[in-house]
C-alpha cells in the first residue's frame, strides 16, 4: 500500500472536507471577479435595462390601441401607434439578443477566472490537508461544481434579464393608474411566504446534494486509480458495493431537492392567480367608476401576464440557483485558501545542505503509529540508501523527510532549519522528491520539463536532460522536445517517463534529493539505464534513496535498514554485510 492509499483508507471522514465559504464570502469574491470585467458587466446592465423598456413598451401602446378603437380615433394614429409597437418590438428581441450573449460572455469569463483559481490554490494547497481532503472532493469541485454554475449561466442571462423586466414593469404598471400597480403587490405575500419557507430548506438539501456528489467521486476515484489492488485482492464485490452505496445516497440527496422544490412550484402558480385576479378586479371597478380606461386595464393585464415569464424565471430557477450557490460556495472555498508565502532567499548550492531526523513517530490515524522513535543524518553531499521489506514504512519516513506531509512528532532538519518552518515554495526548490508513480502530463515534451522550471530555456532542458541520460531518446523523437507526448499522444516507456521525472529534478537542481523506488516500475534494462540516471543525477548532492533494487543501496555512502517503523541497523554496505544481520541477509539473498 503507498502512502496515499494509506491516508485515503485510515484518515477520519470528518477531516476529508475542504472548506466550504460563507454565503457573504461567496458574494465578496464572486462580486470581485466580476468587477474583473467590469465593461463586460456594464454592458450586460445597459442592454438588459434597454431591452425591458422596449419590451414593457409594447403592452403600453398595445393599450393605447384599444384606447384609439374605442374612441374612434384617425387612422393616422393607429398607424403610428403600429409602427411604434413593431419598432418597440424588434428593438426588444435585438437588445435581449445582445443582452444575453454580455451576460453569458462574463459569466463564462467569471466562470473560467474561478477554476484557474480553485486549481491554482489545490496545487499550492499544503500536501498534507490535500492528501486528508483526497482527490476526489478537489475533483468534484473543478468539474461538477463547475459544470453546475457553468450550466446554471445558460440561465443567467435569462435570470438577470428576467429581473430588470420585474423592475421595469412595476413602473410601467405605476404609469398607467397607481391602483392597479398597487393591485398587482397583492402576489408579493404569496411569494414572500413561499421564499422564506423554502430558503431555509433548500440550502441544507443542495449542500447535501453537493457534498453527495463529492464522495460518489471520491468513491469512483478511488476504485479506478486502485483497480490494479481491487482485482489481485478479491474486492470487486466490496468496492462496486461501496460505489453503488455513495451513488445511491448521491441519488436520494439529488431526489430530495426536487422534492423540495416542486412544493415551492405549485405555490407559485396560486400568486399568479392571486396577481392576475387582483389586477383584473381593480380594472374592472376603475372602469365603470370612470377612473380608468379600457385600454389601460388591458395594458396592466398584458403586463402582468408578461410577468408571468420573468416571475417564472426568477423563481422556477430558484432551483438552479440554490444549487449553483452551493457549488460556488465549494469552490470559493479553495479560491480563498492562504498561499503559502514565497521563497526566503536564495536555495544553497548542491553539496552543502545535510539532512537530520531525531525521535520521528508518525500516525495516520492518530492512534496507531507506523514509525516510532526514528532518527537518521545524512551529512551534505553524502547518500542514505533505506531498505527493508514491504510495510516497513520506508515510504513513509521518505515523505516525511521530503516535506510531503508533516511527522506526527520529533524533529526533522534541512540545513540549520526545521522543515516545518521552511515554506513550501523554497522547500521544493531544497529537496526535489521522485517515486515510482510518476505522470506524464499531456502537451510537449519541453512543456512537460518545464513544469518544473517555467522559463527555462531549451539550452537548460537539454543540460537537463544529458544528465540523465535522457537526451539521446529526445534526439531520436519525431519532433524533439516539440513532441508532444501524454494520454493519445507519442507513448513513452515506464523508464522514459521516470527518466524524465529525474530530469524535471535535475532541472531544479536542489541541493537533496529523495528517490522512493525510482527504479521500481521499469525492467531489468530499463532499471539499470534508471540506475546510472539516478546516479548521475545524485551526484554530489544530498541524497536519501528508497532502494527497491540493493544494488542501488550498495553504492550508497550509508544504509539503514527499517523493519515494523523502527531502523534496526545502520551502516556502510560492507559493514553491514560483514555484521550478518537483517541486510546481510537481504543481500545474500538478492546476490544468490
Amino acid at each position: 500500500m503507498t502512502t496515499g492509499e494509506a491516508v485515503a483508507t485510515r484518515r477520519p471522514p470528518e477531516r476529508a472536507i475542504l472548506p466550504v465559504a460563507s454565503g457573504r464570502e461567496t458574494g465578496r469574491v464572486f462580486w470581485r471577479l466580476i468587477l474583473g470585467h467590469r465593461w463586460l458587466a456594464i454592458g450586460s446592465v445597459l442592454s438588459s435595462v434597454a431591452a425591458s423598456v422596449a419590451a414593457v413598451l409594447v403592452p403600453i401602446l398595445l393599450g393605447r390601441v384599444v384606447d384609439l378603437v374605442v374612441d374612434r380615433g384617425s387612422g393616422a394614429d393607429l398607424v403610428r401607434l403600429v409602427i411604434a409597437i413593431a419598432v418597440a418590438g424588434l428593438g426588444a428581441g435585438v437588445l435581449t439578443a445582445a443582452s444575453r450573449y454580455l451576460v453569458s460572455r462574463l459569466g463564462a469569463e467569471v466562470c473560467a477566472d474561478l477554476r484557474e483559481d480553485v486549481m491554482d490554490k489545490a496545487l499550492r494547497m499544503d500536501s498534507a490537508r490535500l492528501e486528508l481532503a483526497g482527490a476526489g472532493d478537489v475533483a468534484s469541485r473543478v468539474t461538477e461544481d463547475v459544470d453546475k454554475i457553468t450550466t446554471s449561466i445558460r440561465l443567467a442571462a435569462n435570470v438577470f434579464a428576467a429581473l430588470v423586466t420585474v423592475v421595469v414593469t412595476v413602473a410601467g404598471f405605476a404609469s398607467l393608474d397607481w391602483r392597479i400597480a398597487v393591485a398587482f403587490f397583492a402576489v408579493v405575500p404569496v411569494y414572500v411566504v413561499s421564499v422564506r419557507l423554502f430558503l431555509p430548506t433548500a440550502r441544507r438539501l443542495y449542500a447535501a446534494d453537493r457534498q453527495a456528489a463529492a464522495v460518489r467521486t471520491q468513491s469512483m476515484l478511488t476504485t479506478l486509480y486502485g483497480a490494479r489492488t481491487v482485482h489481485a485482492y478479491g474486492m470487486e464485490a466490496l468496492q462496486s458495493g461501496r460505489v453503488e452505496t455513495a451513488s445511491r445516497h448521491a441519488v436520494q440527496a439529488a431526489i430530495a431537492a426536487v422534492r423540495g422544490f416542486l412544493g415551492f412550484a405549485n405555490s407559485m402558480n396560486f400568486a399568479e392567480a392571486v396577481g392576475l385576479s387582483a389586477v383584473l378586479l381593480t380594472g374592472f371597478f376603475g372602469v365603470r367608476s370612470g377612473i380608468t380606461t379600457v385600454g389601460d386595464v388591458t395594458a396592466a393585464a398584458l403586463l402582468f401576464h408578461r410577468l408571468f415569464g420573468p416571475l417564472g424565471t426568477l423563481l422556477m430557477t430558484f432551483n438552479d440557483i440554490q444549487s449553483a450557490g452551493a457549488a460556488l460556495a465549494r469552490l470559493v472555498g479553495i479560491a480563498e485558501l492562504a498561499v503559502p508565502p514565497g521563497p526566503a532567499g536564495d536555495v544553497p548550492a548542491p553539496g552543502e545542505v545535510a539532512v537530520a531526523a531525531t525521535g520521528v513517530r508518525h500516525s495516520y490515524t492518530g492512534d496507531v503509529e507506523v514509525l516510532h522513535d526514528v532518527g537518521v543524518h545524512v551529512p551534505a553531499g553524502t547518500s542514505l540508501a533505506v531498505v527493508g521489506e514491504s510495510g516497513a514504512g520506508k515510504t513513509t519516513l521518505a515523505a516525511l523527510l521530503g516535506g510531503v506531509f508533516p511527522a506526527s512528532a520529533g524533529d526533522i532538519r534541512i540545513g540549520s532549519e526545521g522543515i516545518d518552518g521552511i515554506d513550501p515554495v523554497t522547500l521544493r526548490r531544497l529537496i526535489g522528491v521522485v517515486t515510482q508513480e510518476v505522470h506524464v502530463f499531456t502537451g510537449t515534451l519541453a512543456d512537460d520539463l518545464r513544469l518544473a522550471l517555467p522559463g527555462a530555456s531549451d539550452e537548460a532542458l537539454w543540460a537537463a536532460l544529458r544528465v540523465t541520460g535522457a537526451a539521446e531518446w529526445v534526439e531520436a523523437l519525431p519532433d524533439r522536445l516539440g513532441t508532444r507526448v501524454g494520454d493519445g499522444e507519442h507513448p513513452l516507456s515506464a523508464a522514459q517517463a521516470q527518466q524524465l521525472a529525474l530530469t524535471r529534478v535535475a532541472l531544479v537542481d536542489p541541493p537533496v534529493v529523495i528517490l522512493d523506488e525510482a527504479t521500481a516500475e521499469a525492467g531489468s534494462a530499463g532499471a539499470r539505464a534508471l540506475e546510472a540516471s539516478a546516479a548521475a543525477l545524485l551526484a554530489g548532492r544530498t541524497a536519501i534513496v528508497v532502494a527497491h533494487r540493493l544494488t542501488q543501496a550498495q553504492a550508497c555512502d550509508r544504509i539503514a535498514v527499517m523493519a515494523a517503523g523502527r531502523i534496526i541497523e545502520s551502516g556502510s554496505h560492507d559493514e553491514l554485510v560483514a555484521a550478518g544481520g537483517t541486510y546481510a541477509r537481504l543481500w545474500a539473498a538478492w546476490h544468490s
